[in-house]
């Protein structure tokens, strides 16, 4: 039986209820927003086997990458629309063409972000792009089981600790899965990120109109998904995390609303924010509302036991300067001989070797959890302070670090990304 004394030892993959024969045991949500086990004790057989498909009691071992490489998609359309250098579409394009099923992380009718399958390549596009929040798996893990007991080809892509659950879950390996994980920072609470949501249709109501009433909420009052759909007359059109309309290393995060006119027309607002200017992104960054199994994850380092890792290719600029088109480069370690093959299929990709070291230095969440921070604690105490008002005051930059990004933007803009080495030299004085 699943029995949590802290909640660091649940990442909240599903594996346990999904594999529960008496479907004993639901997830539910806390009040920081994450979803947990909770056992029915009176139809529970204690058989275990929730225990044998948990990802955290049972840890894989450390596995060193096959090879790594930088690489982008050659469609500049797919490069766009990704986070970073395009190359999951291809790699599930490919899955698609052989009559195989994809599996990954997409927006649901409510703007949570859930687990769900397509097998056509119009579905890819719902996978595309970063989402930093927490999604919920469901039912994917036995709905992909099924699929490779009829033969069929799976990509099933998530989070290191949501690859390694699946591995669990299934208690043999099978040649037609193929595996794909990301490096991760950690995954905020999907609560907090309604809570954001929330305050930003909130906001917009109050500048349309001056006679609206509202009042922000604070985190014991987080908003159910349900509430968002029509808050204040508003609609949730589409959502970007990683919006490289202005650049690859300058995203920003984006909100389209729309609202119904007394003649049924739709108004639409468009809400667009830098890293630096996102309060949800500052917050994330800051690792205010990470999931406390981050700070411990159990599947770094190769652990996930995935045959693809992708990540952003941060530094590129540096270390293959060529390369760099401020478009977006993607990181790949291949894992897995599956992995390899499974690259080397894929068409109209640029694919170039690179040292591993080299990607591990500018992604260290590869190696290693993220620290938890102190001031995580203050963020989720019940002061009755909004969303807004604790990134506020808990995210505070100091005058010597505005100053330094201020010199940083001039120096960066004046002399570009082909200059970096003269740029560092210039920052360091």
């Amino acid at each position: 039986m699943i029995i949590l004394e802290e909640k660091k030892d649940c990442c909240g993959c599903s594996a346990c209820a999904q594999r529960c024969p008496k479907q004993c045991i639901r997830m539910e949500e806390d009040s920081e927003g994450f979803l947990y086990p909770i056992v029915d004790k009176a139809t529970c057989i204690d058989c275990g086997l929730c225990e044998k498909v948990c990802p955290i009691i049972n840890r894989a071992e450390e596995k060193q990458p096959q090879e790594a490489f930088a690489a982008k998609n050659k469609d500049e359309e797919i490069r766009r629309t990704s986070s970073s250098g395009g190359l999951f579409t291809p790699l599930a394009h490919n899955i698609i063409d052989k009559g195989g099923v994809v599996f990954g992380a997409s927006f649901n009718e409510h703007w949570e972000v859930a687990h769900t399958y397509t097998e056509t390549r119009e579905g890819i596009a719902a996978f595309r792009g970063s989402k930093y929040v927490q999604s919920i798996i469901g039912n994917t893990f036995k709905q992909a089981e099924d699929f490779l007991k009829q033969d069929r080809e799976v990509l099933f892509s998530g989070t290191p600790c949501q690859i390694a659950a699946l591995k669990a879950f299934l208690r043999k390996e099978y040649k037609n899965l193929t595996t794909i994980d990301f490096i991760c920072h950690g995954t905020p609470s999907p609560g907090v990120f309604r809570w954001y949501i929330a305050e930003q249709i909130e906001k917009v109501a109050r500048k349309s109109d001056k006679k609206y009433s509202f009042t922000l909420q604070p985190i014991p009052n987080i908003p159910k998904p349900d509430a968002l759909a029509c808050k204040a007359g508003y609609t949730i059109e589409g959502i970007r995390f990683r919006d490289k309309r202005k650049g690859w290393k300058k995203f920003s995060f984006t909100l389209n609303l729309s609202e119904a006119t007394a003649d049924g027309e739709k108004n639409s607002v468009s809400l667009s924010y830098s890293l630096r200017e996102s309060l949800f992104l500052r917050g994330f960054l800051a690792d205010l509302y990470l999931r406390p199994s981050c700070h411990s994850c159990p599947s770094k380092a190769g652990r996930s036991g995935s045959d693809i890792t992708l990540a952003d290719y941060w530094g590129i600029y540096s270390l293959i300067p060529e390369l760099d088109d401020d478009k977006g480069v993607s990181a790949i370690t291949v894992n897995t001989e599956k992995g390899l093959e499974q690259l080397k299929a894929i068409e109209n990709i640029e694919l170039y070797p690179a040292p591993l070291e080299d990607l591990c230095l500018k992604n260290p969440a590869f190696l290693r959890p993220t620290p938890q921070p102190q001031k995580r604690e203050q963020f989720f105490t019940c002061d009755g302070k909004s969303f807004h008002e604790k990134i506020k005051e808990l995210c505070k930059v100091s005058l010597k670090r505005k100053t330094k990004r201020l010199i940083n933007d001039i120096v960066f803009t004046i002399l570009g990304t082909k200059n970096l080495g003269k740029i560092k030299k210039i920052i360091k004085r």
